[in-house]
């Protein structure tokens, strides 16, 4: 079964403030349409610390599960920036920058990489090198986090027109689909030059989904029969690799660039690297200077990049772990109002669904996020789960390096409350 996209729209501002409140209101709009039917952990040595209650109310935990882009760098991490090493990066001078360019090339298995403030601006870049000359053309997923989370800057600042293939629930696309949107007869005047294939790894929207090696290696082959580059947005690879249990590199040998996210799993603060050819970091070099990504003396943040690829890789696995428990949990709940696919749980983002109609997406969200009527009584302390209605009427979690065991385990006490709150509730509606 193939999901395609017409329209999202998602004000995920309204989601953040309102949650931030402790509810998240059940008139926010939220409008998805035209979807298809479709290894120590010393960061937090201690429990999260409760938010603050009330005198004489018992206290209040808050699960944030809305993103991995929410993790904050604990203290090893702000002592490594706040002792970098430091020099000015845009004359080339910076030693911290300089060390993790050179680590996260030797990762990817990769010439050279280069250092860049965000995942969008390196995608963008990424597509500004490959596609040089305006009216050039890139191929991606439908539901690519590039084609749909990136304000299509690639059409806007480069110049550069995109074409789409379907995302299949794993992530994948058809073979065939892709060689049928590789444009032929260049110079002809009536159409774009093809020259890029972007692939997503793990998948965002697809729910965190591995893309298999062999797919990898047929797109790969199939695009340099073309003349065509091979971009991978591999903002999560470090969780595919984990997965899979081999070296990025190992999955990295089937693309020419890649841009992997540091501010994510990894827990740093800001940051992504960009790797390729020596050829093609030098051209992106410039790129990144007229969007603005020349930074002076940035080893404070490489300090903490360092030290993410090289401690905190291995630990993606406990965010694996607890993303299952959690998506057992929901199988199990009595009484039933869950449902997932536990194949499709394969690294920290996890999508499910409610049975009952009558619950949307975005009151289950509201009602985790909320400490609803004897809530206290029954679970001990008032716990806010904070997740995302997500496209296809669906709910998302992901998690991360601040969320524990002994956080999920609260989630999923929160999760079977609300299921036998909402069951409780039902009769009363007829």
């Amino acid at each position: 079964m193939t999901m395609s996209l017409k329209t999202i729209t998602f004000s995920a501002r309204a989601v953040f403030q309102s949650v931030n409140r402790g509810v998240i209101a059940p008139q926010q709009q939220l409008r998805i349409a035209g979807l298809g039917k479709g290894t120590v952990r010393f960061y937090y040595g201690t429990a999260k610390p409760t938010d603050p209650a009330p005198a004489g109310s018992a206290p209040c935990r808050t699960v944030d599960l809305r993103s991995d882009t929410v993790t904050k760098p604990g203290a090893a991490m702000r002592q490594a920036m706040a002792e970098a090493e430091v020099g000015d990066d845009v004359f080339g001078e910076d030693p911290t920058i300089n060390e993790l360019q050179h680590m996260a090339a030797g990762m990817f298995g990769m010439e050279a990489a280069l250092f860049v403030p965000s995942g969008t601006m390196s995608n963008l870049i990424a597509v500004m090198v490959h596609c040089r000359e305006r009216g050039d053309e890139m191929i991606v997923g439908d539901l690519s986090h590039l084609h749909i989370y990136e304000q299509g800057g690639s059409a806007q600042l480069a110049g550069v027109h995109a074409t789409t293939v379907t995302n299949l629930p794993d992530g994948t696309f058809r073979l065939d689909e892709l060689e049928s949107k590789i444009r032929h007869g260049y110079p002809d005047p009536h159409y774009p030059r093809s020259r890029l294939v972007c692939v997503e790894n793990t998948h965002n929207i697809q729910g965190g989904r591995v893309l298999p090696l062999s797919f990898l290696q047929e797109v790969h082959v199939l695009a340099e029969r073309y003349g065509l580059a091979v971009h991978m947005d591999g903002a999560r690879v470090m969780n595919a690799a984990v997965t899979l249990g081999v070296p990025p590199a190992t999955i990295l040998q089937h693309t020419h660039t890649v841009s992997v996210c540091l501010s994510k799993g990894l827990g740093a603060p800001v940051g992504t690297m960009l790797g390729g050819p020596s050829d093609f970091v030098s051209r992106a070099v410039r790129c990144r200077k007229a969007l603005g990504g020349g930074l002076r003396q940035a080893g404070v943040l490489a300090a903490a990049g360092r030290l993410a690829l090289g401690d905190m890789v291995a630990r993606l696995e406990e965010d694996h772990h607890h993303a299952r428990t959690f998506a057992q949990a929901l199988l199990e709940c009595q009484p039933p109002l869950y449902h997932v696919d536990m194949a499709t749980v394969e690294t920290n983002i996890l999508r499910f669904r409610l049975r009952d109609p009558t619950l949307t997406p975005v009151e289950f969200c509201a009602r985790m996020a909320a400490v609803g009527e004897g809530e206290e009584a029954a679970l001990g302390q008032g716990v806010r789960v904070l997740m995302f209605p997500h496209v296809g009427g669906s709910v998302r979690a992901v998690w991360h390096l601040g969320v524990s065991l002994e956080d999920t385990q609260l989630a999923v006490r929160k999760l079977q409350f609300v299921a036998r709150q909402h069951s409780q509730e039902r009769p009363s509606a007829h």
